[in-house]
């Protein structure tokens, strides 16, 4: 992690030894150029976070090396897009980041989530949140408390507890999602590699056809588990297995003489590296899109 510098310190492009302040000035492109200067002195950046360009200020609040004078008051900036630049600056103090996990624009709170600076106390304000997306991307954090992953497993959002059920590396909690009486949580559950093999023949035994499907495409599993599921009642599930990047050979060759055309076609046409694989997807830090224009996302949460 970055850390913030004080504006004190000696400047070490100065041949002086003391810390230069460039006077500012000129057009917006020559302020933007000294706010991408990698020389451009912390006095001088501090000066440029109160920069009428919205584009100058969000140019300082990305820099790692910007001074905690600097970005203090951009967290309160009237742009989101400067806010939501120091939500996922590194070097921003926890305190920038608790109250920008609290800001009124959503994708200012998501930025939060994926700041490597986030520690415990920033992660029990997201468990807590209304905003059911943040609790679903601190769902997916690795570093999640045991504590605050047994709180989420109890989380009203199904959502937020199918995220936890993928990702997830505490085996108490698996244990306790496998018996959730919402699929898709347990579908996010048979995505989870940490799985045990026991854990993977209940899943393979699921009533529901979206369970075992998400199953055979994300995991190995036992040969007892797949050659009963290469007779599986859906045939969903066979065609999933039939595309699955996981499923050995000399199942996918059984599976060519599957009775539906539609299975035993797909199951003869596999490549592997097709695409076709459903692996368990990165945590999804919120990224704003790019396209998105200032009137296509609004300032409130959810």
């Amino acid at each position: 992690m970055g850390k913030q510098q004080d504006v004190g310190q000696a400047d070490q492009h100065s041949e002086t030894g003391t810390t230069a302040h460039r006077p500012i000035g000129g057009s917006a492109d020559a302020r933007l150029a000294l706010a991408q200067d990698p020389t451009t002195p912390q006095m001088t950046l501090i000066d440029l976070a109160s920069d009428p360009s919205a584009v100058v200020r969000k140019t300082v609040a990305a820099r790692p090396d910007a001074p905690a004078q600097a970005l203090r008051p951009l967290t309160r900036d009237q742009d989101r897009q400067v806010r939501e630049a120091v939500a996922r600056n590194p070097s921003t103090s926890i305190a920038n980041l608790m109250r920008l996990v609290k800001d009124a624009d959503r994708w200012v709170r998501w930025a939060v989530a994926g700041n490597p600076a986030c520690d415990e106390s920033i992660r029990r304000v997201m468990s807590e949140a209304s905003d059911k997306e943040l609790r679903g991307l601190l769902a997916e954090s690795r570093e999640l408390e045991p504590e605050l992953a047994a709180r989420l497993t109890d989380d009203v959002s199904p959502e937020v507890r199918e995220r936890l059920g993928t990702h997830t590396h505490d085996p108490d909690v698996i244990t306790t999602l496998m018996a959730d009486r919402t699929a898709r949580v347990r579908k996010g559950v048979a995505r989870n590699p940490r799985t045990t093999a026991e854990q993977r023949s209940a899943l393979a035994a699921d009533p529901v056809v979206d369970v075992r499907a998400a199953l055979v495409r994300a995991v190995e599993l036992d040969e007892a588990d797949l050659v009963r599921l290469v007779d599986d009642r859906s045939v969903q599930v066979r065609l999933a297995m039939a595309t699955s990047e996981v499923v050995p050979p000399h199942i996918r060759e059984a599976l060519t003489r599957d009775p539906d055309e539609m299975v035993a076609a797909a199951a003869r046409d596999f490549r592997p590296g097709a695409g076709t694989a459903s692996a368990v997807r990165a945590p999804r830090i919120a990224h704003r899109p790019s396209a998105a224009g200032p009137g296509r996302r609004g300032n409130t949460g959810r």
